[in-house]
């Protein structure tokens, strides 16, 4: 007999807490839409480089929430869809989605419980994942970038992370 771990709560009270019933699937969709449409509309230049990291927020917050229903097939999927919205090499996007998916289902009930700002440093190590696998690629095909601006979205993601988070478990608790 195991004793119980004192990091994990005993009941499934803080868990629930946080997502108590399953999402539908339009209220995913919707969501993963917004996500697109926030990364695609025009920016002025100077703003352009700390515009947040919507998809991969969106695929952390479900992967948290629903991991039984966004995992790293439908992060695999997103992802290739964000490589065609941004043109970009196929699969590029969606490697990245699929390492932070794999990630966040792995430890989506630890993740879960943490306060809010271990939350953050989690959100924060994962988009960091999430855009060093961008880096790599763009350095295999030859691509240069300005690596000074190239971090700016990271702390727009992270510090954006409290609001999405909050926003879309009211929205769960609406639907219902």
């Amino acid at each position: 007999h195991r004793p119980p771990n004192p990091r994990r709560p005993l009941s499934g009270e803080a868990m629930t807490q946080m997502h108590p019933a399953p999402a539908s699937g339009w209220l995913i969709f919707t969501s993963f839409m917004v996500a697109f449409v926030l990364t695609i509309i025009p920016l002025p230049n100077d703003i352009e480089a700390f515009r947040p990291e919507w998809v991969v927020l969106a695929v952390i917050y479900w992967a948290l929430a629903q991991p039984q229903s966004v995992g790293v097939g439908v992060a695999w999927v997103i992802g290739l869809v964000l490589d065609i919205v941004h043109g970009a090499v196929f699969g590029q996007h969606a490697l990245g989605m699929i390492f932070v998916a794999y990630i966040v289902v792995y430890l989506h009930q630890r993740i879960r419980t943490y306060p809010l700002w271990q939350q953050l440093l989690s959100v924060l190590m994962l988009v960091i994942l999430y855009k060093l696998l961008l880096l790599w690629i763009f350095g295999v095909i030859g691509r240069s970038i300005d690596v000074s601006l190239y971090w700016s979205s990271v702390l727009t993601s992270v510090l954006l992370w409290p609001w999405l988070s909050s926003l879309l478990r009211r929205r769960t608790a609406v639907q219902r």
